[in-house]
């Protein structure tokens, strides 16, 4: 199979170097290629500006766009999440791609009360981030090839322990309860391989792990695995911004078959915790 990711990043390089090691030819597409592994060949592109149909690949099979913005105004967004596929599939319409692929992120859901969602629940993000990455998921939707969305929670993985250093300054008696959910890089590389694999896959899904788990359950877990003096680390100064607060339900990528590597925070949290305390 000849796959390109565009956007190949941290989750990127993953799955490009998982799919090389199973014998695809895989071309990752970003401005700068010279960090790109060895097993992934480099195509050198801006896909916030138009894109020459004959600077793509020839014959691919599968696309994935696996961006990141380059910032956090909603004019980086615009140009990562609607700019860039737009022009991503004006430069495929010469091919015959079996499937493209998209990861978005839970963001796209607004819920504040702890509710479960799923692929089915209504998307009404507050924020600029969350309703460019729905338009995002529209303009490859209703592209011209077979797409499937990866709705994202928090990604975490190695040379990231922001997700730990956050938990570790958790507000003592936070109520009510904040919910988090999570995903190791691993298990993304993992889930869009997965879905590239499917024969009939939806078009939608939740990136997530097992557990969506509140902020204290996550950090009185890792008080019994850390120095004390870096466990009673003080939090942020100020008025905490207002966040979305919701548990997100995989149901729906289990029962298409794909197994995790890390089901929850627990097994996924265990070598980052090695890093930090090297």
């Amino acid at each position: 199979m000849r796959t390109l990711i565009a956007g190949c990043g941290y989750v990127g390089c993953a799955l490009g170097e998982r799919l090389a090691s199973e014998g695809h030819t895989v071309f990752g597409a970003r401005r700068n290629v010279e960090s790109l592994p060895p097993a992934i060949q480099p195509v050198a592109l801006d896909l916030s500006s138009p894109i020459a149909p004959d600077k793509l690949p020839p014959d691919l099979d599968f696309v994935f766009y696996t961006a990141s913005a380059g910032g956090s105004s909603e004019d980086a967004y615009k140009s990562a999440y609607i700019e860039g596929p737009r022009n991503l599939l004006a430069a495929l319409e010469t091919q015959n791609a079996r499937r493209v692929l998209f990861t978005s992120s839970t963001g796209v859901y607004g819920q504040r009360d702890g509710e479960w969602v799923d692929e089915e629940s209504p998307t009404e993000p507050e924020s600029f981030s969350g309703r460019v990455l729905l338009e995002g998921e529209r303009v490859f939707l209703d592209g011209p090839y077979p797409a499937v969305v990866l709705r994202l929670g928090g990604i975490y993985g190695p040379g990231r322990t922001r997700s730990i250093e956050r938990a570790i300054r958790r507000a003592d008696g936070e109520e009510p309860p904040l919910y988090s959910n999570r995903i190791h890089r691993d298990d993304c590389a993992g889930a869009l391989r997965h879905l590239m694999l499917l024969e009939e896959p939806e078009q939608v899904y939740l990136g997530v792990d097992n557990e969506p788990t509140d902020r204290r359950t996550v950090a009185e877990w890792l008080e019994d695995r850390l120095p004390p003096e870096t466990t009673r680390a003080d939090g942020p100064s100020g008025t905490p911004r207002r966040r979305t607060n919701k548990r997100c339900d995989n149901s729906r990528l289990l029962a298409s078959g794909y197994r995790f590597l890390h089901p929850t925070f627990r097994e996924g949290f265990v070598a980052l915790l090695r890093e930090m305390v090297r």
